[in-house]
């Protein structure tokens, strides 16, 4: 890198139907949407993934969490620094970080 360049500007996600997320680079409101954000994303670093549990009618994180899981298992994960929960759902927000960090994504919960 030369001297006179700046770093690239962190990649944040967030996939949350309601919540702005300030900070994001990007975000998705829908299950599907945030399958395919992950998907546009998948051969770069992203500084944080956001997910939100719960995502408005039937819709949920679930998914994506899928898509993540199944990258693991074939060996080749997502490259995310950290995932960050920030749900509402207590129940569904700790499936998320179990199922993840069984994956050892480094998974976090925050205050939704």
């Amino acid at each position: 890198m030369n001297d006179n360049q700046a770093p690239p500007a962190p990649v944040i996600l967030g996939i949350d139907d309601l919540r702005p997320l300030p900070g994001t680079t990007r975000i998705a409101r829908t299950s599907g949407e945030g399958v395919e954000l992950l998907k546009e994303h998948r051969d770069r670093f992203i500084d944080e993934l956001w997910l939100d549990h719960d995502l408005g009618g039937d819709d949920s994180i679930m998914p994506v969490v899928t898509l993540l899981e199944e990258a693991a298992f074939h060996g080749r994960p997502f490259r995310i620094g950290t995932v960050v929960v920030h749900s509402a759902n207590p129940i569904g927000a700790e499936t998320v970080v179990r199922s993840l960090a069984y994956w050892n994504y480094r998974v976090r919960r925050a205050s939704a």
